[in-house]
C-alpha cells in the first residue's frame, strides 16, 4: 500500500513539475494585451473616480458598478470602443444617482 502511495505521489509531482515551465510571465501578459486609446483610458479613469465617489456617498447604483466592471474587462482585452461605451454608461448612472440623492425623502404613513 505504501509503495502504491509513493508511486502515485511521485507521478503527481512529476506531472506538476512538467507544468511549471508553461506559465507565462507577467511582463509577457502585459505586452500581449493590446493598448487602449487615450480616449478610452481617459473615460475609464473618469468612470472609476465617479464610481468610487458615489460608493463613498452610498449613492452607487448597481448598474453603474456593473458597467464599470464591463469596462474594466474590456480594457484587459484592449477593446477601446467597449471601454468608452461602458465607462460613459457608468458615469451617466453615477450622475443620475447624484440627482436622485437630492429628491425629497418620502415618508410612508404620515
Amino acid at each position: 500500500m505504501s509503495k502504491l502511495l509513493l508511486a502515485l505521489t511521485s507521478a503527481a509531482l512529476l506531472g506538476l513539475s512538467g507544468c511549471a515551465g508553461t506559465e507565462t510571465k507577467p511582463a509577457e501578459k502585459a505586452a500581449a494585451a493590446p493598448a487602449l486609446s487615450a480616449e478610452a483610458q481617459s473615460a475609464l479613469t473618469a468612470a472609476q473616480a465617479a464610481v468610487k465617489d458615489a460608493k463613498a456617498k452610498n449613492a452607487l447604483w448597481t448598474t453603474a458598478e456593473s458597467a464599470l466592471k464591463a469596462a474594466e474587462e474590456a480594457a484587459k482585452k484592449g477593446d477601446s470602443a467597449t471601454v468608452i461605451k461602458q465607462s460613459k454608461l457608468a458615469s451617466d448612472h453615477v450622475q443620475k444617482a447624484r440627482v436622485q440623492m437630492n429628491y425629497p425623502t418620502l415618508k410612508v404613513g404620515d
